[in-house]
């Protein structure tokens, strides 16, 4: 398969979080179309599971969907940053725990039929607690599942973010390696 090659490029916004391109491409059979393009700086997301073999979730409001998700702790690199050293400031930031191990499990592009985010994905063991430092405009509540419960979630349909269950079950199959 062919790449699809760009004739022209316009940047409609630039923000905080986002940016957002227009593209004219040729696709590999010559048809000339739009492609609209949501930039993102990439992120991290990670599975912090504690001696007792609970997971940790964070609970927050999130606009764009209109509700309250629960989710594992994530944040966005910030440019430059290295994942490994953002996936340990944001598990300080949003949950205040520090952890001795953190393990690559994967990656995943959430929608790359339009943006360009890269989520590295981290599990994360020998958790310490300390003061959670979330973002001014951060609520956050921290919650403590079972790991079989956890997973029950994720099949049941109950957490249904993306980066989440994806990082889940990555886990689930790490450990089960393991076992």
């Amino acid at each position: 398969m062919q790449p699809e090659t760009v004739l022209a490029s316009r940047r409609i916004y630039d923000g905080r979080v986002v940016s957002l391109r227009v593209d004219d491409v040729r696709t590999s059979r010559s048809l000339r179309t739009m492609r609209e393009i949501v930039e993102h700086h990439g992120a991290v997301a990670l599975v912090a599971v504690d001696d007792e073999d609970r997971v940790l979730f964070v609970k927050q409001y999130r606009h764009a969907v209109g509700r309250v998700t629960t989710e594992i702790p994530a944040g966005t690199l910030e440019p430059g940053e290295d994942p490994l050293a953002s996936a340990a400031r944001e598990l300080a930031e949003e949950t205040g725990y520090s952890a001795a191990q953190f393990e690559r499990i994967g990656g995943i592009y959430p929608s790359p039929g339009y943006c360009t985010e890269h989520i590295h994905l981290y599990l994360a063991r020998g958790l310490t607690r300390g003061v959670a430092h979330p973002e001014d405009d951060e609520h956050i509540v921290v919650e403590s599942v079972a790991w079989a419960e956890a997973i029950r979630r994720v099949r049941a349909g109950e957490i249904d973010d993306a980066k989440s269950v994806c990082a889940l079950l990555l886990a689930d199959a790490a450990r089960r390696r393991e076992l």
